[in-house]
């Protein structure tokens, strides 16, 4: 779809008669990433589903021509204090998910933010809330300084790229990345886990945009403020076991939200696992039900 400018890639699931579910993925992550078994669940439970790539990820619109990004230099400016200046910010990405909507012809719909997609949908819930029914952070953060950082082992991986472009060495980075940001209570089988990186690898690998996107949710800040002024029904869901992004950081969402339900799910970590793909599938389908009756916030 041509959407806010730029071409965005997209899939559906479930029907299209039925409210719509939007799903914002994370840092770097394929719209591959939501496991198919969470879509059809979601879909089964009568919601209709869009997920798509975000910019700079995936089959979407890339930002080549704004340079390659250093991901540590990002984090030593913020540490220090220094101005930032990012390609796009995370309130574009917002945008981007709207046109898509709009390209659609989809009036207004429930969003759902994974880990960066939980830091996109409170900018679509506040800046464009006449289009939000209701709003499900899943693992994420306000982004407020103070919150206890990751485990090293995890922010480690996350910060680090594969030795070579060699697919072999591709394959074996990405699977311990997923290794180390997993939670304890839901270790994955070697060979699913193969078969879900590699489906990402083989669909695109193009590693130059997280740094880009990362620069725009660092430059995004606390957003503690932005969280206080959403009015759309909201569902925080997170693992206990986050070694990325701890519980804490859930936690600090759902305060920050006024009425916001929170949902820890213990032995979870930063990931969706098989097992949690219908029960986590029907507590947001439940939610999207019960905001369906509320009135849609003005724009």
């Amino acid at each position: 779809a041509k959407a806010n400018g730029l071409t965005i890639a997209y899939e559906t699931s479930g029907d299209p008669r039925d409210p719509t579910i939007l799903l914002v993925m994370g840092l770097g992550a394929q719209l591959t990433l939501w496991p198919d078994a969470f879509v059809e669940a979601l879909a089964a439970n009568g919601l209709h589903v869009v997920r798509y790539d975000n910019r700079d990820v995936g089959l979407s619109s890339d930002f080549d021509s704004l340079g390659v990004v250093d991901m540590n230099e990002v984090m030593m400016k913020a540490i220090a204090g220094q101005p930032l200046s990012p390609p796009y910010t995370v309130a574009d990405m917002a945008a981007d998910g709207i046109g898509l909507l709009d390209a659609l012809g989809i009036k207004s719909a429930h969003v759902a933010g994974l880990s960066m997609g939980g830091m996109i949908v409170p900018h679509m819930a506040t800046k464009h809330a006449g289009r939000v029914e209701s709003m499900t952070v899943i693992m994420s953060s306000s982004g407020r300084r103070g919150l206890p950082p990751g485990k090293p082992e995890a922010v480690k991986m996350l910060m680090t790229r594969p030795m070579s472009n060699d697919r072999a060495e591709i394959l074996r980075h990405s699977m311990a990345l997923r290794r180390a940001i997993g939670g304890p209570a839901y270790p994955e089988n070697e060979v699913e886990l193969r078969a879900k990186v590699e489906r990402q690898i083989d669909r695109r690998y193009y590693p130059q945009g997280i740094g880009r996107q990362y620069h725009a949710v660092i430059a995004d800040g606390d957003r503690t403020n932005l969280l206080r002024s959403v009015k759309a029904p909201t569902l925080v869901i997170h693992g206990s076991d986050d070694p990325l992004l701890p519980v804490e950081c859930g936690r600090d969402v759902a305060a920050s939200v006024p009425g916001a339900v929170m949902h820890e799910e213990p032995g979870m970590g930063h990931d969706i696992p098989a097992a949690l793909c219908q029960p986590l599938a029907a507590r947001i389908a439940a939610h999207c039900k019960a905001a369906k009756a509320r009135p849609v916030a003005a724009a």
